[in-house]
């Protein structure tokens, strides 16, 4: 009886102990996809995707995760109509036959139980190379209105847009720099 009573506190406490990964929704109101690239080395064009969708799968005490966002091309915004117009060409995003812009992750780096980073794989005009997303604010909390857990934070990277085989204007002096600024919200399903 006493190893049976034994068995089953070890069986509930290995219960308790074990890893609980949550899924969370990205929440595209308070979600925004920004990029920053020098004019001419002058200002600061800046410019954002409207549509984006995605989920996080993450599991603070374990520190693993997992996320997928997908933005959508056509919906590139930088207040300036024909500029728009032209980034949605195939002289950059190419829209019409790159529709999306994926970035892919399965490796969450924790300081302490904050995300610190998020390292994964950003696809765009059919080609695939690894991205790291630095974290330089992360938080959980819960959501008032919505009665669940909400996390998010800020991410940023600067990454070659002629990795993916974006080189139009370098000739003119665009660059080929391009800082990605991040700001995500994913509520708990």
């Amino acid at each position: 009886m006493k190893k049976a009573l034994l068995a089953l506190a070890v069986l509930s406490l290995a219960g308790i102990a074990q890893a609980e990964t949550a899924t969370y929704a990205i929440d595209p109101t308070h979600t925004f996809v920004t990029f920053e690239a020098k004019h001419f080395n002058t200002s600061t064009l800046r410019g954002r995707f409207d549509k984006k969708e995605g989920t996080v799968a993450f599991d603070r005490a374990a520190k693993v995760g997992k996320a997928e966002i997908t933005l959508d091309t056509s919906s590139i915004s930088t207040g300036v109509p024909a500029l728009d117009t032209h980034l949605k060409g195939k002289d950059f995003f190419d829209a019409a036959q790159a529709p999306s812009v994926k970035f892919v992750s399965d490796k969450f780096n924790f300081e302490g139980d904050k995300v610190s980073g998020v390292a994964g794989q950003l696809t765009m005009l059919g080609k695939t190379v690894p991205v790291t997303l630095k974290a330089t604010n992360f938080n959980c909390y819960n959501n008032p209105l919505l009665k669940r857990e909400v996390c998010g934070g800020d991410f940023e990277t600067t990454i070659a847009r002629t990795q993916w085989g974006m080189d139009y204007g370098l000739q003119y002096g665009l660059p080929d720099n391009i800082r990605l600024l991040i700001q995500v919200e994913a509520v708990k399903q």
